[in-house]
């Protein structure tokens, strides 16, 4: 089973958060994929508290990118998540504009991700809607 500690998943959220504003509108259902990503790292009835508390960061952090640094410390396996659940909420409104494609790509240098592979999740994730 894939592992993160409480405050790595909310760290993350917040950067999902941000995936989700960069386009200025933050959909319901953008939330609720935030909260899939929690409850897929924790067992836990609390994701409203934790998407509470991520979005709080992602409000007041003008350093986001920072929690790239918990990613980069994890396994393939648990990037290659966490570029998925990404990729899902900038795709859930059936567009991907340019800050979106930049966000991922400074995401994915930060982690050192290849970007193809991203290319790849995101490509399956379309195919999948």
């Amino acid at each position: 089973m894939k592992k993160l500690d409480k405050e790595s998943v909310i760290g993350i959220s917040a950067l999902l958060v941000h995936a989700a504003n960069i386009d200025e509108i933050y959909s319901s259902h953008e939330k609720e994929l935030v909260k899939d990503f929690i409850k897929s790292y924790l067992e836990t009835d609390d994701s409203n508290e934790i998407l509470k508390k991520a979005e709080e960061i992602e409000r007041n952090s003008n350093q986001l990118l920072n929690y790239t640094n918990i990613i980069k410390q994890k396994s393939l396996e648990i990037k290659k998540d966490i570029i998925a659940h990404l990729w899902k909420v900038i795709i859930s409104d059936n567009t991907v504009d340019q800050y979106e494609s930049n966000l991922m790509r400074r995401i994915c240098g930060l982690i050192y991700f290849p970007d193809k592979e991203s290319a790849e999740i995101k490509l399956q994730i379309m195919n999948n809607k």
